[in-house]
């Protein structure tokens, strides 16, 4: 007698799996367990490394910044590490180079990338070669390119690069770094020089976004090259811009590394003193690690309302 097998109905969809299933089904949820257990775990490592090694510091720098420690012994001394530092008369001569050095590399390491990124944008032909030939001086390590500015570029005699250019073009030399006219300018274009490759590869894909129907319509009005930039690359870009315009804003106001190799520290008549600087004083060199924590607290105010204000103007462009 032969068996004939009965035809199973189909499972309807959203019926639950018997616990007894094995085969593909049991596989694929075997799977979705473990690629869920790896990424959390990788993202609680990330939040572990991101506890420890930043907020940690933050909170406890804050925490610092109300004490005062003596031969081991801690006390609560509220606001008076505050008082002193703003009572220092080298804290507003730092803070105003700090602010000067920070409103020229807006106007020079802010605009200088993006123009050179509208012209490589230009270019029909070697892109690749002219985006790395951009992007090499970040891959220096940035105390190699101070250092190379220092005595080659920098150097106050005839035999410096940058005053045999002046020579050349019967220009009057300067004395760079040893003046304190021209500290700040010299450490902007070295810092302009050294960072300016990320930048421009981040413009450049931004220009490459943007459709070139708008181009040609303005060129069909009879648009310039100035006016093109105006009103099309500029209202197109904006919000690179003023992302860029908030991350320079942030990096400058940090300036510390080359005061330290470019000026020695303080430069010609104090003329190179920045707040980070100054952090690194208190800290390193008169012990006075509460006195460098207040200054950081301080900082971090300063960062945090111009993060502020900058999501508050794109929060309304938006």
């Amino acid at each position: 007698m032969a068996i004939t097998a009965v035809p199973q109905a189909p499972r309807k969809p959203g019926r639950p799996m018997s616990p007894y299933a094995t085969g593909p089904q049991r596989t694929s949820l075997g799977r979705k367990v473990r690629d869920n257990l790896t990424g959390h775990a990788f993202l609680i490592g990330a939040v572990l490394c991101f506890v420890v090694f930043s907020w940690y510091p933050m909170i406890r720098g804050i925490v610092m910044s109300f004490q005062r420690t003596r031969r081991g012994e801690t006390t609560w001394v509220g606001w008076d590490n505050y008082s002193r530092l703003i009572a220092d008369p080298s804290f507003w001569p730092a803070w105003k180079n700090t602010l000067y050095f920070t409103v020229l590399a807006l106007v020079l390491g802010y605009a200088v990338p993006f123009f050179v990124a509208i012209l490589l944008n230009e270019f029909r032909h070697a892109k690749g070669y002219l985006r790395v030939l951009v992007y090499l001086p970040v891959m220096l390590p940035p105390a190699s390119a101070l250092f190379l500015f220092k005595f080659y570029a920098y150097d106050p005699s005839e035999a410096g690069l940058f005053n045999a250019i002046l020579t050349a073009l019967h220009l009057p030399t300067s004395q760079w770094m040893q003046s304190p006219d021209m500290t700040m300018p010299a450490m902007v274009i070295a810092s302009t020089w050294m960072n300016m490759g990320g930048a421009v590869l981040i413009y450049l894909a931004s220009l490459q976004n943007i459709p070139g129907e708008l181009y040609e319509a303005a060129e069909l009005d009879g648009a310039g090259i100035w006016r093109r930039i105006r009103h099309v690359t500029i209202p197109q870009t904006r919000l690179i811009l003023a992302l860029l315009a908030m991350l320079q804003i942030v990096a400058t106001m940090q300036l510390f590394i080359e005061p330290l190799i470019l000026a020695n520290g303080a430069g010609a008549e104090d003329s190179a003193t920045s707040v980070a600087y100054l952090i690194y004083q208190h800290g390193f060199f008169q012990n006075d690690l509460n006195g460098a924590a207040a200054l950081g607290v301080i900082m971090l105010v300063v960062l945090a309302g111009f993060s502020a204000v900058y999501v508050r103007l794109t929060a309304k462009q938006d």
